[in-house]
């Protein structure tokens, strides 16, 4: 039996278009209703026929949903949430995709007191955006961590997990607390580094006439395709997070500063030791099965 009958996206970029897709593919049995604030993205997901219904409002989008997911930059849930708080149906299920917990469940609260609200955060992504940048296989074989308040129905727990298990996702129940804990060291600090390096890169282009960019060696490419992630989205992110990231950014600040010592003073021993470290944790994120180990990481440069 499928975990929902009627599925609501309230914002239709990769997330939400890739969810759309999934249920197409893995419960076609599912209705789905799509909406998103910006016209002419509502009026794409129309010509890809991307859901089974576009509403006008989001209000409108919700009036018969069970599920309805928030797939809305973390800075936008509360305003999101305070849309559909009038059409909300009273059984309905409210989840979100966002990659920070702690202030969405404050933001939803607020704004849908009464609603069953089971957070949830997909850990899955690319640096494209947009409704016609989603793809049905996003999350296959990766996490999906559902991040349910003190205090949740577990009935309700289990169908959102399920709903995330049929769309191909591992999934994991974590304390919202850790999560963006765990979050700022695995995705965020990450995204802050890769922001910063690309932007230093920038200012240096004139003094290098353009060789930063010409010569771009292969980390530097990683880099910029993290750097191309959605702006609005990762700027609400660190905001709404800024506690988990400004305390690992500490601790990351620290351990950069014993790697300039070391360098400053040339103990090669105390680099190994750290780059062999460094290099099993990236073998076990292989072994996981949450990367490819294919040269280039899997790349085609076709």
């Amino acid at each position: 039996m499928l975990p929902f009958a009627r599925v609501t996206i309230l914002g239709l970029g990769l997330i939400g278009s890739s969810i759309a897709r999934g249920i197409r593919q893995h419960m076609p049995s599912v209705r789905v209703t799509g909406y998103d604030a910006d016209p002419a993205v509502r009026e794409t997901a129309v010509a890809i026929d991307l859901c089974d219904d576009v509403a006008d409002s989001a209000g409108t989008s919700v009036i018969d949903a069970d599920l309805v997911i928030l797939c809305v930059p973390v800075g936008a849930m509360g305003a999101a949430a305070a849309e559909i708080a009038a059409d909300l149906p009273a059984e309905a299920i409210v989840s979100d995709v966002g990659s920070s917990k702690g202030s969405v469940i404050e933001a939803v609260r607020d704004s849908l007191p009464n609603a069953t609200f089971i957070p949830a955060h997909p850990v899955a992504g690319t640096e494209n955006s947009g409704p016609t940048a989603g793809f049905a296989s996003l999350f296959h074989h990766r996490w999906c961590i559902v991040t349910p308040p003190e205090g949740s129905d577990p009935v309700a727990v289990e169908r959102v997990s399920e709903f995330w298990r049929r769309l191909g996702a591992m999934v994991e129940t974590m304390e919202p607390g850790h999560h963006d804990r765990v979050l700022a060291v695995t995705s965020h600090l990450p995204h802050l580094i890769a922001y910063t390096i690309v932007g230093t890169a920038s200012d240096l282009e004139e003094v290098t006439q353009s060789e930063v960019i010409k010569y771009s060696a292969g980390g530097f490419r990683d880099f910029t395709r993290i750097a191309a992630s959605d702006p609005t989205m990762w700027r609400d992110v660190f905001l709404s997070n800024r506690e988990a990231v400004l305390d690992m950014l500490q601790r990351f600040t620290e351990d950069l500063t014993a790697l300039q010592r070391a360098i400053r003073w040339g103990k090669g021993d105390e680099l190994f030791e750290l780059f062999s470290r460094t290099r099993a944790i990236r073998r076990s994120i292989i072994d996981q099965g949450q990367d490819d180990a294919r040269p280039d990481f899997g790349r085609s440069h076709e």
